[in-house]
């Protein structure tokens, strides 16, 4: 059965970096896209970034374009999201995805972990 696993979330202080990372296990990921998504409170789960199967092909919400970077490690079955200068506005749960039909829509998205919180002060 195939699993995602996000881990690496937490409470942080604006400006401050986070390291989101997504395992996944009961299948190889390596020849699919990969993607992360985020939820606050009340909104709708929304594109962070995504990344292609062999790492070339990358792309990025304009709100955190400059400050988030997706990366994967197909060896280890391993997706991360690098995050820097952080927003009380990043704040929520981040999902990591993966085999999707397009890499925006979260509906297009074949599997999905249980999320990790992020909270970020002010």
């Amino acid at each position: 059965q195939a699993q995602l696993v996000e881990s690496g979330g937490g409470l942080v202080q604006a400006g401050d970096s986070l390291r989101l990372s997504c395992a996944a296990s009961g299948r190889s990921f390596s020849t699919t896209t990969m993607g992360w998504f985020r939820q606050a409170p009340g909104k709708e789960r929304e594109f962070v970034a995504a990344i292609g199967w062999r790492g070339g092909t990358i792309y990025y919400a304009d709100s955190v374009k400059g400050r988030f970077i997706i990366s994967r490690d197909n060896a280890k079955n391993t997706v991360f999201l690098q995050m820097t200068s952080l927003k009380p506005e990043d704040m929520g749960v981040y999902y990591c995805a993966a085999d999707p039909r397009s890499y925006y829509y979260s509906g297009d998205y074949r599997y999905w972990g249980q999320g990790t919180q992020v909270t970020v002060s002010s």
